[in-house]
Protein backbone atom coordinates (compact mmCIF):
# COMPACT_ATOMS: atom_id res chain seq x y z
CA UNK A 1 0.00 0.00 0.00
CA UNK A 2 1.34 3.08 -0.78
CA UNK A 3 2.28 5.77 1.77
CA UNK A 4 3.12 8.75 -0.49
CA UNK A 5 1.05 12.04 0.57
CA UNK A 6 0.98 15.24 -1.65
CA UNK A 7 1.13 18.76 -0.51
CA UNK A 8 -1.55 19.49 2.32
CA UNK A 9 -3.03 15.88 2.87
CA UNK A 10 -2.76 14.43 6.04
CA UNK A 11 -0.07 11.72 6.70
CA UNK A 12 -1.02 7.80 7.14
CA UNK A 13 -2.61 6.97 10.03
CA UNK A 14 -1.19 4.46 12.32
CA UNK A 15 -2.86 1.82 10.75
CA UNK A 16 -2.08 2.52 7.45
CA UNK A 17 1.64 2.63 7.95
CA UNK A 18 1.31 -1.00 9.76
CA UNK A 19 -0.55 -2.15 6.45
CA UNK A 20 2.26 -0.35 4.34
CA UNK A 21 5.28 -1.97 6.64
CA UNK A 22 3.20 -5.28 6.66
CA UNK A 23 3.03 -5.71 2.70
CA UNK A 24 6.02 -4.77 2.00
CA UNK A 25 7.69 -7.21 4.42
CA UNK A 26 5.46 -9.91 3.40
CA UNK A 27 6.61 -8.89 -0.45
CA UNK A 28 10.57 -9.14 0.49
CA UNK A 29 10.19 -12.42 2.67
CA UNK A 30 6.72 -14.39 2.21
CA UNK A 31 3.61 -14.02 4.81
CA UNK A 32 5.46 -16.67 6.96
CA UNK A 33 9.23 -15.17 6.93
CA UNK A 34 7.25 -12.29 9.27
CA UNK A 35 6.47 -11.70 12.81
CA UNK A 36 4.29 -9.78 13.94
CA UNK A 37 6.98 -8.07 16.18
CA UNK A 38 8.81 -7.38 13.28
CA UNK A 39 6.06 -5.55 11.96
CA UNK A 40 5.45 -3.87 14.99
CA UNK A 41 9.06 -2.98 15.18
CA UNK A 42 8.89 -1.32 11.47
CA UNK A 43 6.22 1.15 12.79
CA UNK A 44 7.77 1.94 15.65
CA UNK A 45 5.24 -0.09 18.41
CA UNK A 46 5.23 -3.27 20.28
CA UNK A 47 4.10 -6.38 18.39
CA UNK A 48 1.74 -7.04 20.71
CA UNK A 49 0.50 -3.24 20.41
CA UNK A 50 -0.63 -3.85 16.86
CA UNK A 51 -3.63 -5.81 18.62
CA UNK A 52 -5.00 -2.82 18.77
CA UNK A 53 -5.36 -2.45 15.02
CA UNK A 54 -5.79 -5.70 13.72
CA UNK A 55 -6.75 -9.54 14.89
CA UNK A 56 -2.99 -10.54 13.84
CA UNK A 57 -0.87 -11.14 10.53
CA UNK A 58 -4.13 -13.16 8.69
CA UNK A 59 -5.97 -9.63 9.15
CA UNK A 60 -3.41 -7.95 7.75
CA UNK A 61 -3.50 -9.76 4.37
CA UNK A 62 -6.90 -9.85 3.92
CA UNK A 63 -7.13 -6.19 4.49
CA UNK A 64 -4.21 -5.73 1.68
CA UNK A 65 -6.08 -7.67 -0.90
CA UNK A 66 -9.64 -7.09 0.03
CA UNK A 67 -8.35 -3.76 0.07
CA UNK A 68 -6.45 -3.28 -3.01
CA UNK A 69 -9.59 -5.17 -5.10
CA UNK A 70 -11.78 -2.99 -3.67
CA UNK A 71 -10.04 0.02 -4.85
CA UNK A 72 -8.99 -1.08 -8.12
CA UNK A 73 -12.61 -1.68 -8.95
CA UNK A 74 -13.98 1.71 -7.25
CA UNK A 75 -11.66 3.74 -9.36
CA UNK A 76 -11.89 2.54 -12.55
CA UNK A 77 -15.51 2.91 -12.16
CA UNK A 78 -15.12 6.73 -10.98
CA UNK A 79 -12.72 6.72 -13.81
CA UNK A 80 -15.53 5.88 -16.02
CA UNK A 81 -18.48 7.44 -14.80
CA UNK A 82 -16.33 11.06 -14.43
CA UNK A 83 -15.44 10.30 -18.74
CA UNK A 84 -19.05 9.88 -19.39
CA UNK A 85 -20.15 12.77 -17.46
CA UNK A 86 -17.58 15.03 -18.75
CA UNK A 87 -18.42 13.97 -22.18
CA UNK A 88 -15.71 12.45 -23.31
CA UNK A 89 -15.21 9.51 -25.75
CA UNK A 90 -14.18 6.22 -25.18
CA UNK A 91 -10.56 6.33 -26.38
CA UNK A 92 -10.34 9.06 -23.45
CA UNK A 93 -11.80 6.28 -21.22
CA UNK A 94 -9.73 4.13 -22.08
CA UNK A 95 -7.13 6.04 -21.53
CA UNK A 96 -8.67 6.61 -18.15
CA UNK A 97 -9.03 3.01 -16.84
CA UNK A 98 -5.28 2.86 -18.15
CA UNK A 99 -4.06 5.94 -16.47
CA UNK A 100 -5.48 4.59 -13.09
CA UNK A 101 -3.85 0.82 -13.18
CA UNK A 102 -0.62 2.50 -14.27
CA UNK A 103 -0.58 4.29 -10.83
CA UNK A 104 -1.70 1.39 -9.11
CA UNK A 105 1.74 -1.05 -10.78
CA UNK A 106 4.14 1.82 -10.45
CA UNK A 107 3.15 2.98 -6.62
CA UNK A 108 1.78 -1.06 -5.13
CA UNK A 109 4.04 -3.30 -6.46
CA UNK A 110 4.34 -4.94 -3.11
CA UNK A 111 0.35 -6.05 -3.64
CA UNK A 112 0.61 -6.97 -6.97
CA UNK A 113 3.16 -9.39 -5.28
CA UNK A 114 1.23 -10.54 -2.28
CA UNK A 115 -1.43 -11.10 -4.59
CA UNK A 116 0.47 -13.57 -6.91
CA UNK A 117 2.04 -15.27 -3.91
CA UNK A 118 -0.32 -15.48 -1.41
CA UNK A 119 -4.29 -15.22 -2.35
CA UNK A 120 -4.65 -18.52 -1.56
CA UNK A 121 -4.01 -18.17 2.41
CA UNK A 122 -6.76 -16.05 2.30
CA UNK A 123 -10.18 -17.25 3.92
CA UNK A 124 -12.57 -18.42 1.64
CA UNK A 125 -15.07 -15.59 1.95
CA UNK A 126 -12.19 -13.12 1.41
CA UNK A 127 -10.87 -15.13 -1.83
CA UNK A 128 -14.44 -14.88 -3.25
CA UNK A 129 -15.17 -10.74 -2.45
CA UNK A 130 -11.65 -10.73 -4.61
CA UNK A 131 -12.23 -12.72 -6.97
CA UNK A 132 -15.76 -11.13 -7.34
CA UNK A 133 -14.07 -7.53 -7.43
CA UNK A 134 -11.98 -8.12 -10.01
CA UNK A 135 -14.14 -9.89 -12.26
CA UNK A 136 -16.08 -6.68 -12.29
CA UNK A 137 -12.87 -4.87 -12.60
CA UNK A 138 -12.08 -6.79 -15.68
CA UNK A 139 -15.82 -5.99 -17.06
CA UNK A 140 -15.29 -2.10 -17.06
CA UNK A 141 -12.00 -2.47 -18.92
CA UNK A 142 -14.09 -5.16 -21.41
CA UNK A 143 -16.73 -2.74 -21.86
CA UNK A 144 -14.16 0.44 -22.33
CA UNK A 145 -12.18 -1.77 -24.97
CA UNK A 146 -15.77 -2.55 -27.41
CA UNK A 147 -16.37 0.76 -26.84
CA UNK A 148 -13.88 1.81 -28.89
CA UNK A 149 -13.93 -0.72 -31.03
CA UNK A 150 -16.57 -3.06 -31.95
CA UNK A 151 -15.18 -5.88 -33.94
CA UNK A 152 -13.81 -7.60 -31.19
CA UNK A 153 -15.79 -10.52 -29.21
CA UNK A 154 -16.33 -9.83 -25.78
CA UNK A 155 -14.07 -13.39 -25.36
CA UNK A 156 -11.13 -11.18 -27.50
CA UNK A 157 -11.79 -7.85 -25.57
CA UNK A 158 -11.32 -10.26 -22.34
CA UNK A 159 -8.13 -11.83 -23.17
CA UNK A 160 -6.63 -8.63 -24.71
CA UNK A 161 -7.70 -7.12 -20.81
CA UNK A 162 -6.41 -9.71 -19.04
CA UNK A 163 -2.97 -9.41 -21.27
CA UNK A 164 -2.60 -5.82 -20.73
CA UNK A 165 -3.07 -6.21 -17.06
CA UNK A 166 -0.11 -9.05 -17.06
CA UNK A 167 1.68 -6.44 -18.67
CA UNK A 168 1.26 -3.71 -16.72
CA UNK A 169 1.62 -5.84 -13.87
CA UNK A 170 5.50 -6.72 -14.52
CA UNK A 171 6.38 -4.10 -12.85
CA UNK A 172 7.42 -5.64 -9.78
CA UNK A 173 10.51 -7.93 -11.70
CA UNK A 174 12.14 -4.37 -12.07
CA UNK A 175 13.73 -3.88 -9.20
CA UNK A 176 16.62 -0.93 -8.11
CA UNK A 177 16.69 2.33 -9.56
CA UNK A 178 18.50 1.69 -12.51
CA UNK A 179 15.66 -0.87 -13.27
CA UNK A 180 13.28 2.24 -14.47
CA UNK A 181 13.18 5.56 -16.12
CA UNK A 182 11.68 8.13 -13.88
CA UNK A 183 8.31 7.28 -13.10
CA UNK A 184 6.54 9.96 -15.78
CA UNK A 185 8.74 8.15 -18.76
CA UNK A 186 7.65 4.82 -16.68
CA UNK A 187 4.36 5.57 -16.75
CA UNK A 188 4.06 6.79 -20.43
CA UNK A 189 5.70 3.96 -21.71
CA UNK A 190 3.37 1.62 -19.64
CA UNK A 191 0.57 3.20 -21.27
CA UNK A 192 1.75 2.85 -24.80
CA UNK A 193 3.00 -0.44 -24.42
CA UNK A 194 -0.95 -0.91 -23.26
CA UNK A 195 -2.30 1.05 -26.23
CA UNK A 196 0.11 -1.29 -28.71
CA UNK A 197 -1.53 -4.04 -27.24
CA UNK A 198 -4.85 -3.12 -27.56
CA UNK A 199 -4.42 -2.23 -31.03
CA UNK A 200 -2.70 -5.23 -32.11
CA UNK A 201 -5.69 -7.25 -30.46
CA UNK A 202 -8.08 -5.16 -32.79
CA UNK A 203 -9.52 -6.62 -36.24
CA UNK A 204 -9.10 -3.71 -37.56
CA UNK A 205 -6.44 -1.60 -35.95
CA UNK A 206 -7.27 0.67 -32.67
CA UNK A 207 -6.70 4.56 -32.78
CA UNK A 208 -3.33 5.78 -30.34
Amino acid sequence: MSNRTAAGTAAPSRREQILGEAARLFAERGFHGVGVDEIGAAVGISGPGLYRHFAGKDAMLAELLVGISERLHDGGRRRVEESLAAGLGPEETLDALIEGHIDFALDDRELITLHDRELDRLPEADRKKVRKLQRQYVELWVSALRAVNADLTELEARVAVHTVFGLLNSTPHLSGSSSMPDRETTAALLHRLARGAFSAAAPRGLAH
